[in-house]
């Protein structure tokens, strides 16, 4: 406390005890990482971090903002001594500079409880959960918030952009939307990463069996997604979607925070109907507790009903902080997709490459059930690195033929070191399928069939060696 008896605030400490604080952070180059940094760069910390994947474009990012990276990871890394670490999630023991920074004795903190320590308090919190779309949700969260003059902070694991960065401190006392991650938060903190939170506004959109390296199975995800709607207060809110049969199972473990229901359905009061088949212009009603109703329609140039109903939970987000149907509308009319959500990466001869986030069944099918249905003509030919751990670990392999059923063709990447064949897939597609291992012959292969008016659609949730811009360097040197 201050001298008034105020909070004192993170920036508060930094200044106080003169000069930056020295935070290093290990695999700042994940989405959730990169954004912690660019938030502690924020607050005045002096930053680095080391990554074994340095991509864009968290990469990009990080090294405008000044935070100078470290490629691999190493006792080295740790010079000079930092004040205090914060160690991702993807690292463990045996790693050389985690077994560097214990025998130190260096100071350590996973990223999200530096997050809620450091960040949160006194913030309203809005956290964004869900197997699926968690990015695109919050995106739009923060943009009404934006639009409607909140200044809103935020951390969003992808780039929103509609701001340009993937996360900013916005007013203290304000809305703070955090993309709410239910995968653990470190190797000496197995619990989800959203149960430090403390949201007062929880969106709980999908949810399905992921992540199959760290939970045996659905039931205990619900657990830990139960979890957070224990934290959610009385005064707050839970943003629920309808006809989702795990996030039923949920609720009924109790609930203790009004909940309002959003999707389809009659079921909740808030609902969308289609206008077009490709979700580009749909209707949204709003029922009051009161029974009375209001609408408004929704025309942007988004596609696929999953980005329909990702926009009705921030409709729903934005009513509960006082900003109208109406306004939201205008502020989701000039919405644009985080960058890897559908971003189209450039385009060669009318042949479009485009960069998707995708990386299980049902979001692969989603994204493709998108695309294909808009008017443009040409062929959809999808290109997929499965990449997850739980692809990589086969866990969903039986759903991956009928994923694609929406493309015109598909090519499958096979990573070196994974233990199962993708042969298999390859031979149940339903559409034309190659399944190759190497980026090389991928690409060539992929450009030889390409022709005008294609659209290439690559989903992975990784860099994928660079692929996008060897397709439009491949196709520049064929077409141009």
């Amino acid at each position: 406390m201050d001298s008034r008896g105020a909070a004192l605030s993170p920036q508060w400490l930094v200044e106080r005890i003169g000069g930056a604080m020295h935070l290093h952070i290990v695999g700042i180059c994940g989405t959730f990482m990169g954004s912690l940094a660019l938030l502690a760069r924020e607050l005045g910390y002096e930053v680095t971090g080391s990554d074994a994947n340095v991509y864009p474009p968290m990469s990009t990012q990080l090294q405008q903002a000044g935070i100078k990276l470290m490629s691999g990871y190493a006792a080295d890394n740790l010079r000079p001594r930092p004040d205090q670490v914060i160690i991702g999630n993807a690292l463990s023991r045996g790693n050389p500079e985690v077994e560097a920074i214990l025998d130190a004795g260096l100071p350590y903190i996973s990223g999200a409880q530096w997050l809620a320590e450091h960040v949160l308090p006194g913030r309203r919190v809005v956290a964004v959960a869900g197997t699926h779309g968690k990015t695109t949700t919050a995106s739009m969260c923060a943009w009404l918030l934006e639009s409607a003059g909140l200044k809103p902070g935020f951390l969003i694991g992808g780039v929103p952009r509609n701001f340009g960065i993937s996360a900013r401190l916005g007013e203290v006392d304000g809305p703070f939307v955090v993309e709410a991650d239910e995968y653990d938060t470190a190797f000496f903190d197995k619990r989800s990463k959203f149960v430090h939170y403390r949201p007062e506004v929880a969106v709980l959109g999908n949810l399905e069996f992921d992540h199959a390296d760290i939970f045996p199975d659905l039931a205990a995800i619900e657990r830990q997604f139960h979890h957070l709607v224990r934290t959610v207060p009385s005064r707050g809110r839970l943003l629920v979607a309808a006809d989702e049969p795990a996030l039923e199972r949920v609720l009924e473990q109790g609930v203790w925070t009004p909940v309002e229901h959003f999707g389809s359905s009659d079921k909740g009061c808030w609902r969308l109907e289609l206008e077009r088949d490709d979700a580009s212009r749909f209707r949204v009603a709003h029922r009051d507790g009161d029974g009375r109703e209001e609408q408004v329609v929704i025309d942007w140039s988004l596609s696929g009903d999953y980005n329909a109903r990702n926009a009705l939970a921030a409709l729903a987000v934005a009513h509960f902080y006082g900003i109208s149907l109406d306004n939201g509308a205008e502020a989701l009319s000039r919405f644009e997709t985080p960058r890897r959500r559908q971003e189209v990466r450039g385009e060669v001869a009318g042949i479009q490459v485009i960069d998707d986030f995708a990386h299980h069944p049902t979001a692969i099918a989603a994204t493709l059930g998108g695309l294909s249905g808009s008017s443009r003509p040409g062929r959809l030919l999808a290109v997929i690195e499965p990449r997850s751990n739980t692809m990589r670990l086969g866990t969903l392999r039986e759903r991956l033929a009928a994923s694609v059923e929406n493309a015109d063709a598909v090519w499958w990447y096979q990573p070196e070191g994974m233990d199962w064949s993708l042969d298999g897939v390859v031979a149940t597609s339903p559409v034309p399928a190659r399944c190759l291992g190497t980026i090389d012959t991928l690409v060539a292969d992929i450009v030889a069939e390409a022709r005008p008016e294609d659209r290439i659609v690559v989903m992975s949730n990784g860099g994928f060696g660079g692929i996008h811009e060897l397709l439009l360097s491949a196709l520049e040197e064929k077409h141009g």
